[in-house]
């Protein structure tokens, strides 16, 4: 059957001018745990593209490494503010339920420990535009703030764990 899960997030920063402010943009991959029918795995990292037409499951433990699954970005809706920058993205994908050969963990739509790994980019005005990138993710102790790694000052921080729902 089909199922949706809704993804939300924001990180403060100067994104909109200013003395140490810094372009800030959600990158455009995402990773996330989800029960893998195909491999019937459950809590697979998932990468995920926006436009992409299928995600790549990490596979399993002396099984395939990477194989396409039936997931993809339904929604990526962006929303900024001079100090801030929020994410909403929408993961449709395809689950059966089957009992996990290796750890008899029956599957769930959304997997029973439900992560996800964002990615940011920026670029650094006082270093010429140079670029960088770095990830927040579910499991990560808050507030965690990033510091531009040409000029040192902070780039971002994210105070609230993103959330994962599950729609339908």
């Amino acid at each position: 059957m089909q199922r949706s899960i809704e993804i939300c997030t924001d990180v403060t920063g100067r994104t909109g001018g200013g003395e140490g402010f810094h372009y800030l943009r959600w990158g455009s991959k995402i990773e996330l745990s989800l029960d893998c029918f195909v491999c019937e795995r459950t809590a697979r990292t998932t990468v995920l593209e926006v436009g992409a037409e299928r995600a790549v499951c990490s596979g399993s433990r002396g099984g395939p490494v990477g194989h396409y699954t039936a997931a993809r970005i339904a929604a990526f809706d962006v929303t900024s503010g001079a100090d801030q920058l929020a994410l909403r993205a929408v993961v449709s994908f395809w689950w059966a339920p089957f009992t996990d050969s290796a750890s008899g963990h029956r599957a769930a739509a959304p997997t029973l420990h439900p992560w996800v790994r964002l990615h940011l980019g920026y670029d650094c005005p006082q270093e010429g535009g140079a670029s960088g990138s770095f990830g927040i993710q579910t499991n990560m102790e808050r507030p965690v703030s990033e510091p531009c790694a040409h000029c040192t000052r902070p780039v971002a921080t994210s105070t609230r764990t993103p959330t994962i729902r599950l729609l339908d």
